[in-house]
């Protein structure tokens, strides 16, 4: 389960949005959100996502208990 609060954190940080990266995920933006709502994403999402948001340490973020 990903850590959501600090991936929105992320986000706002970079000055993108959650519809923004959905496109780069080539997802809808609902897609998206019931994603973030169920704190779950594929491996190859999870690149393009610490990619995007240049995430140093993404165990923090995406593989909390």
């Amino acid at each position: 389960m990903i850590n959501v609060a600090k991936l929105k954190g992320k986000i706002a940080e970079k000055g993108t949005s959650q519809r923004k990266l959905a496109k780069k995920m080539n997802i809808t933006a609902k897609t998206f959100y019931d994603k973030m709502k169920k704190g779950v994403f594929t491996n190859l999402e999870i690149e393009i996502l610490v990619k995007e948001l240049e995430i140093e340490n993404p165990l923090e973020i995406f593989f909390t208990n």
